[in-house]
């Protein structure tokens, strides 16, 4: 009885290894490569997978994810014969793991020493300044060298990066000079550029202040000439009803010559007290009023004599 419980305990352990060694479980993003007595069988996918244990082995297990592939910084001759030190990286997926495992040993170190033989071709054939200044161009070139040699190895370029290209520190101490005298003169035309614009706006402010004083001197005058016009106006309107209210009152009150002529001796003397009234000029009409004060004079000296005593 106990051989037979021990028996049966030891094909329960052999049933559960054997199931633990037949279940294989592949993580996301990831394949295994299958072998089946030294031959590829399958690609096992994520998720939960049976193998025959003894029979299949997983030669390798593929990322399916993007890669960076990093190196340290090579040097590379540019076309006018000058070293610069080029630091670049490569992103790639693995799209084929059959032949990413059997059409290559290693895909990521033949990748890196693709990449350098590319990328010293393509800096050999541009100077210094196109390398410098071109690196959208040489990442194009890369790319479409290391596509067309990894599309056989089951690889996809994703993306090539130029992190940096360092010339000769004699090209570069050349290349700071210019620079800070480029800066410089930037400077200069800037700090010309504002005193010119200075100057321009000084100038458009003493005109329009310029402008603006002369229509108030405009104003001003034709104000004061207004103002002018407007006196001369009310004065002469003012002599005007003097003279109107004078003539009104004589024709009202009826004065006969001889008052007139009696009022204007009487003001002879105010007449003469100026020190500068040497010449007098006497009006046609005096000598008529002046015969009739004298007629009136005899007439009254006529009533006199005729009056008793």
């Amino acid at each position: 009885m106990a051989t037979s419980i021990i028996v049966v305990v030891l094909f329960v352990a052999v049933l559960l290894i054997i199931f633990w060694r037949s279940v294989r479980i592949v993580p996301h993003s990831m394949e295994d490569v299958v072998e089946r007595f030294g031959k590829f069988h399958r690609t096992l996918s994520s998720g939960f997978n049976i193998v025959i244990p003894g029979v299949d082995q997983v030669r390798e297990r593929i990322d399916r994810r993007v890669q960076v592939v990093s190196f340290p910084p090579q040097s590379a001759i540019t076309e006018d014969n000058l070293a610069v030190e080029v630091d670049s990286a490569v992103y790639i997926r693995v799209v084929d793991a059959y032949r990413a495992t059997y059409e290559v040993a290693n895909f990521i170190q033949a990748v890196e020493q693709l990449t350098l033989a590319t990328l010293r071709n393509v800096i050999g054939g541009m100077n210094l300044e196109g390398t410098l200044t071109s690196r959208d161009q040489i990442n194009r070139e890369l790319k479409s060298v290391l596509d067309e040699a990894t599309r056989d190895w089951g690889i996809e370029i994703s993306r090539i990066e130029l992190k940096g290209i360092e010339p000769p520190s004699s090209v570069q101490e050349a290349m700071e000079m210019q620079m800070r005298a480029d800066r410089e003169k930037r400077a200069q035309l800037l700090s010309a550029e504002g005193e010119k614009q200075a100057l321009v706006l000084r100038a458009e402010g003493e005109r329009s202040s310029s402008v603006l004083k002369a229509k108030g001197n405009a104003e001003a005058q034709m104000l004061t000439a207004k103002a002018d016009a407007d006196a001369q106006t009310l004065r002469a309107r003012g002599e005007a009803d003097a003279i109107h209210m004078v003539f009104k009152a004589l024709h009202t009150s009826r004065v006969d010559p001889d008052v007139l002529a009696y009022q204007y001796l009487q003001k002879l003397p105010e007449i003469a007290k100026g020190d500068a009234n040497k010449v007098w000029i006497v009006p046609a009409e005096m000598g008529q009023a002046l015969q009739g004060v004298s007629s009136a004079f005899e007439r009254i000296q006529k009533e006199v004599v005729k009056i008793p005593t």
